[in-house]
């Protein structure tokens, strides 16, 4: 489990290669990458800036692997995640999920993003053209996570 909160950017390529390497057992690897738009809710957004408290962040993305780990055979996971200023078209997160078949792949990534989004301490500021605004939670990523709960794991 790599799980890395940072200012700096990612390289898409060599993360997933470094999360592959050397291990012949990993039949998929499944990962999501998350992009700053420039409209939200109807408003340009100019820039935004995620703010987390360290330490305490990273130990809820390291929960949120372990979640996904009881879950699912996983075989190796990557959670890197960027705070601070960031500008449209730049890569937010990347959830990346190594197991020896596709679907528990693609479900463990899937259930670590729903989380993510919900779960993970995490404060987003948008810019736009009227000022800056503080991002509520949204009702569709609440409504996420209703697909993991305990009576509708086995349909996931």
């Amino acid at each position: 489990m790599i799980i890395r909160v940072q200012t700096a950017d990612f390289d898409l390529n060599a993360e997933l290669l470094q999360l592959r390497q050397g291990n012949p057992g990993i039949g998929a690897v499944v990962s999501f990458v998350g992009l700053v738009r420039d409209i939200n809710d109807g408003q340009d957004i100019s820039a935004m800036e995620l703010e987390h408290y360290p330490g305490m962040t990273e130990k809820a993305l390291e929960q949120i692997v372990v979640q996904a780990q009881a879950r699912w055979d996983l075989i190796d996971t990557l959670v890197i995640h960027r705070v601070g200023p960031l500008l449209p078209l730049d890569q937010i997160v990347l959830v990346a999920v190594a197991t020896r078949h596709r679907g528990d792949a693609f479900a463990a990534c899937e259930f670590i993003m729903d989380y993510l989004k919900t779960q993970a301490p995490f404060w987003k500021k948008e810019r736009t053209p009227e000022g800056a605004r503080w991002v509520d939670a949204r009702e569709a990523d609440d409504l996420a996570l209703q697909k993991w709960s305990p009576q509708t794991k086995d349909m996931a």
